[in-house]
């Protein structure tokens, strides 16, 4: 009898240590291989509840197996959480089916509450892993967003300067033997714009590599950028380069938003730099009314227009985006009778005067 029992204790004490030794295996696959994580914690929980002789797996033994259930929902991608959950209740259902047919006694309200601390642990796990991934789908969207407003900002910076540079260089080329003191200005006007340019790109590139070394910085701070006081140099540039530019100011000019500053004046630089480029036209006139809570901008030309060729470009798209972004209106299109129309209303944020 003594004999006996001994051989039990023993016994019970080698499937205590094989469910040891699964589940600890079981943990060390976690990361390279979750399904067979899964499958050895489980066989471990299962072996360390034979020689209870209950109807069911306790819930502490089940501890282990919830652990893991958890971190491969949370870490692991949506198949394979599906597929270790299904192994978990599929193992709780053979479990229980066992014993059943084998006729032994079970447990119906501990296989319930095993089976939801399981639910339970896939849920959170679960939880953790969709939080991740919203966090990862705007961390991807602001890194998109930004590079497009990188996009814009080069192309709006340089665009206009390289058709500045374009026009200068042209008139030098032309008077250099008849007037080449005139050629002289034109060569001056190409070297300050391509300056100007560098300067431009110079700092912006320091920007980029500034945000690099520190997460989280904005790649171009606003209140460096050109804003609408800098539209009277704009019309000093351009009409010297041959482009006369009439700029009418309406409205009490006031201080605005710097996102807004900024968008205003590179939606008139871009349509002015679109003059210049397309328009074959010798002037055009930039209209800025400051109105209660927007501001409205408006360039036109007397040239050609562009007829029916399409925009190929980015300058009609990168203005209609800058406008989409502060949620206001944009229009451009022919003239009637010729020449090319660019408006845009911004409107204010409120508390703005």
């Amino acid at each position: 009898m003594n004999t006996g029992v001994i051989f039990y204790r023993w016994d019970g004490l080698t499937m205590l240590i094989m469910a040891t030794a699964l589940t600890l295996a079981g943990s060390r696959l976690l990361f390279r291989r979750p399904i067979a994580a899964i499958v050895l914690v489980l066989a471990g929980s299962v072996i360390g509840t034979l020689p209870l002789s209950v109807g069911a797996i306790p819930v502490p033994q089940f501890l282990a197996v919830d652990v893991a259930l958890c971190f491969v929902a949370a870490s692991g991608r949506r198949r394979t959480s599906l597929t270790a959950a299904g192994l978990v209740v599929a193992t709780l259902a053979g479990y229980l089916a066992f014993r059943v047919l084998r006729g032994w006694s079970i447990g119906t309200s501990t296989e319930l509450a095993v089976m939801m601390t399981a639910l339970i642990a896939w849920l959170i796990g679960n939880s953790v892993r969709q939080a991740r991934e919203h966090a990862d789908g705007r961390r991807a969207q602001a890194v998109t967003a930004e590079r497009l407003r990188i996009a814009r900002e080069l192309h709006d910076m340089v665009a206009h300067s390289i058709g500045i540079i374009a026009l200068q260089a042209g008139a030098a080329r032309r008077v250099i033997d008849t007037q080449p003191a005139r050629a002289r200005d034109a060569l001056g006007e190409v070297e300050t714009a391509s300056r100007e340019t560098l300067s431009g790109l110079r700092r912006m590139l320091g920007a980029l590599r500034q945000a690099e070394r520190e997460e989280g910085t904005d790649i171009a701070p606003l209140d460096e950028m050109p804003g609408l006081a800098d539209v009277d140099r704009l019309a000093e540039t351009t009409t010297a380069a041959g482009v006369h530019v009439d700029v009418r100011w309406h409205g009490d000019r006031r201080p605005l938003p710097p996102e807004v500053d900024l968008s205003a004046f590179r939606i008139i630089q871009e349509a002015v730099t679109n003059v210049v480029r397309h328009a074959d036209a010798r002037s055009c006139t930039v209209s800025i009314d400051h109105r209660d809570g927007a501001v409205l901008l408006e360039v036109v030309d007397g040239g050609r227009g562009r007829g029916g060729t399409p925009d190929t470009g980015y300058g009609l798209a990168g203005m209609r985006e800058r406008v989409a972004l502060l949620h206001g209106d944009f229009s451009a299109g022919p003239v009637p009778g010729g020449g090319f129309r660019v408006t845009a209303e911004l409107p204010l944020p409120a508390g703005v005067a």
